[in-house]
């Protein structure tokens, strides 16, 4: 008799699916029931899975994005039976419409991101027709002949990712031109008369003001200013920043609103708040911190508890919803932080000074205030507006000091402080919570911003005291949000930050390659990999190889962002969490506060979830394109560097293989370049894992993790490329 094959809901019965599964098979339930009408409860009990309504919820909503579903309100849904996806016949391939964004590579050719489909549609350079890199577009598709993945031809620029970009101004007798930086295919027409006094071959700034048309093939621009010759390490960093999508300057009538903010608090706005001056209230913060989002307060109560205070700039109170000041913020979404700068998402007088909590001065806060008892449990929480007065600004070093001993100052509350914090972080680990930290490149710079030293930024006992507090804070207002939902029995729709489920296929590619160097994960269940990853962790500080082997772990899995959707936090093990203590630097929480405000004290506000989920998307883009830009400052900081070391030779270890060539890690400097092969002194093979290579001749093998001395070739700066030479393998294997 043969054994009957399990169905695939018995597979997925008592599991948490990511969401894409979750999509997968909400879909098929749907489709074997055409007819039925479901509410996402009865989709979790019909399924049995482990995921909430909410998720379920999220994935409804994807499938009616994609003409999938039947959205045919009050919470029902169906199959849709006539779904529409504009396909035609050529030469006998499924032709489709779809919208998506596109992600130019730097040979013009681009892949357009489609939410709805995991595969990425490659266009190439012909059929982009005047698509930037970030816009959203709707494309048509095709499968070639013989071939599995689709190819794309741009037919409409939806919406413009940037208006402004940096480039090189040219001019000719009639006219003048920018040729922008980076992969932009379209050079800008520009007007003689109005070219700010720019000069041939200088680098601008530029504004389309006109994008091409039916008549026009080029946009039309206007210089908004000269920034000089190219090649100061002033105008890379700039171009960076420009060409990532943002601005340089803020409005003139932002800053005309900014400005209008008066320094002092008025009296009767403190009486409207809960007075916390007289409570002893400290911030630590880097050294080169201007913007003081957040700060700890700390008192003992009469009942032997402990009263701690999560205290966060109360933007909200200053910038006025949907003002010029606002809208910029929105449209900035985060501040950006280059190796040698910071680009605000608020003017100056804000994020430096009205908002930022400075020692020795009355500030507005949001506060989020814990009780906690002998044992170390919130018995008592508060939320809501408040006034405070910091006694102390530490940096983390003076901090660290305090808890090393070294220094006495505030010494029985900041220690305190840290027993508390490190007793949450083991809570937070026990339930689940992944260990992300990883190396952090920093650089010490010259007074012109050049680099004179690159080292790793060292993560101590003061640093993860202030995280703790603020994931505490983070995680009890999403959950005051979710029980006041449930109390009422509907959706308060608010900002989470979410991180969905990793694929575990994708996992256990990474499990072999770890096996590889040693290590045993265990993949089969997200709470089995989360162990593993901690582990790995641990392992790492000892194993080179384990250690470069973490960010391919981390890249494998999904990006957190922002949604009104709650699928959960899966990399810190929260069901429920936002971003709540950074206002000054990020948008998100700007919504949060709104929100919160809104929902305190017996009221309860319903805001318009489809808008709210809009606004998070744009918030979660502009979170990508600011870490790129950090990415690209730190790669061309690096090079600038090493540049002056051309010729002499360092100690390294392998950190990557590819068909031309393998990756080094300088010791010391960190910076990382590529040993092309034929550098060599034979022959190499790569292996299918990329994890070694093995000499044709000799069968020697250059393993990830493994040390070497190699020379420096060359270091551009145009390309952020250091190319290096081989010298030795220091710990050669046979």
């Amino acid at each position: 008799m043969t054994k009957k094959r399990k169905s695939r809901s018995n597979n997925i019965k008592g599991k948490k699916l990511t969401n894409k599964q979750l999509q997968h098979e909400v879909l098929k339930l749907l489709r074997r029931n055409p007819k039925k009408r479901y509410n996402p409860k009865q989709l979790v009990r019909k399924m049995q899975v482990q995921n909430n309504k909410d998720a379920v919820q999220h994935a409804l909503d994807k499938l009616v994005e994609s003409n999938k579903a039947v959205d045919l309100g009050n919470y029902k849904y169906k199959f849709e039976t006539r779904q529409n996806n504009n396909s035609s016949n050529h030469s006998g391939k499924k032709r489709q419409t779809l919208t998506g964004r596109v992600d130019m590579t730097r040979t013009g050719s681009a892949y357009i991101i489609i939410d709805s489909q995991e595969q990425d549609v490659h266009v190439s350079p012909k059929y982009i027709n005047g698509a930037l890199n970030g816009d959203i577009v709707k494309i048509r598709t095709w499968y070639p002949r013989g071939r599995r993945k689709p190819e794309g031809e741009v037919m409409e620029v939806v919406e413009r990712s940037q208006s402004h970009f940096i480039g090189t101004y040219w001019e000719y007798p009639k006219y003048a031109l920018v040729t922008p930086d980076g992969p932009t295919q379209l050079d800008i027409l520009i007007n003689k008369e109005n070219n700010k006094g720019a000069k041939d071959g200088e680098k601008v700034v530029v504004k389309v003001i006109e994008w091409p048309d039916e008549k026009r093939e080029n946009p039309l621009g206007a210089i908004t200013s000269v920034l000089g010759k190219a090649g100061s390490s002033d105008i890379e960093m700039k171009s960076i920043l420009v060409n990532s999508g943002f601005q340089l300057d803020f409005p003139n009538e932002v800053l005309k609103e900014s400005e209008a903010i008066p320094l002092e608090i008025d009296p009767s706005e403190i009486e409207r708040r809960r007075d916390m001056r007289d409570v002893l209230t400290c911030t630590i913060d880097p050294d080169t911190a201007k913007d003081f989002d957040d700060a700890l307060s700390y008192r003992k109560l009469e009942n032997g508890n402990v009263e701690i205070g999560v205290h966060i700039a109360d933007v909200t109170h200053y910038v006025r919803e949907n003002g010029p000041l606002d809208k910029e913020a929105l449209e900035r979404s985060t501040s950006v932080y280059l190796v040698d700068r910071v680009l605000p998402m608020l003017p100056e007088k804000l994020s430096n000074g009205v908002c930022s909590l400075r020692p020795n001065e009355d500030k507005l806060v949001f506060s989020a205030v814990f009780e906690f008892n002998k044992n170390i449990q919130i018995v008592k929480r508060w939320f809501g507006k408040a006034v405070i007065h910091s006694d102390r600004r530490f940096t983390y070093e003076e901090a660290q000091q305090v808890l090393d001993g070294e220094s006495e100052e505030l010494s029985e509350e900041l220690r305190n402080l840290n027993r508390i914090a490190k007793v949450l972080q083991n809570q937070r680990f026990k339930q689940g919570s992944i260990n992300f930290e990883t190396d952090e490149v920093k650089f010490r710079l010259a007074d012109d911003g050049t680099p004179i030293d690159v080292y790793i930024k060292e993560r101590k006992d003061a640093h993860m005291l202030i995280e703790d507090f603020m994931l505490l804070a983070n995680r009890e207002v999403a959950a005051f949000i979710n029980r006041k939902s449930k109390e009422l029995k509907q959706e308060i729709p608010y900002v989470y930050r979410v991180h969905d489920l990793p694929d575990l296929e994708k996992a256990a590619e990474i499990a072999k390659f770890a096996e590889e160097l040693g290590f045993k994960m265990d993949v089969s269940s997200p709470e089995s990999l989360a162990k593993s990853y901690n582990r790995m962790q641990k392992a790492a500080q000892k194993d080179q190889g384990l250690k470069l082997l973490q960010p391919l772990a981390i890249r494998t899995m999904a990006k957190a962002e922002y949604s009104s959707e709650n699928i959960g936090h899966y990399g810190l093990g929260f069901d429920y969490y936002t971003h709540f203590t950074s206002p000054i630097r990020r948008y998100s929480d700007v919504l949060s506060h709104r929100l919160l405000e809104l929902n305190l004290d017996g009221r309860t506000f319903v805001t318009n979830k489809m808008q709210l989920e809009e606004q998070c998307k744009h918030i979660s883009r502009q979170e990508r394109k600011a870490v790129e830009a950090e990415r690209e400052s730190i790669k061309y900081k690096q090079v600038e560097f090493i540049e002056k070391h051309v010729g002499e030779s360092f100690e390294g270890i392998v950190s990557g293989f590819s068909d031309r060539g393998l990756f080094v890690e300088l010791l010391g400097n960190h910076c990382e370049g590529m040993v092309n092969y034929n550098t060599m002194d034979e022959a190499f093979e790569v292996a299918d894992s990329r994890l070694y290579i093995t000499g044709k001749r000799s069968g020697v093998q250059v393993r990830m993790g493994d040390k070497v001395r190699v020379k420096i070739l060359d270091a551009d700066l145009m390309r952020r490329r250091i190319d290096m030479g081989w010298e030795a393998h220091l710990n050669k294997e046979k």
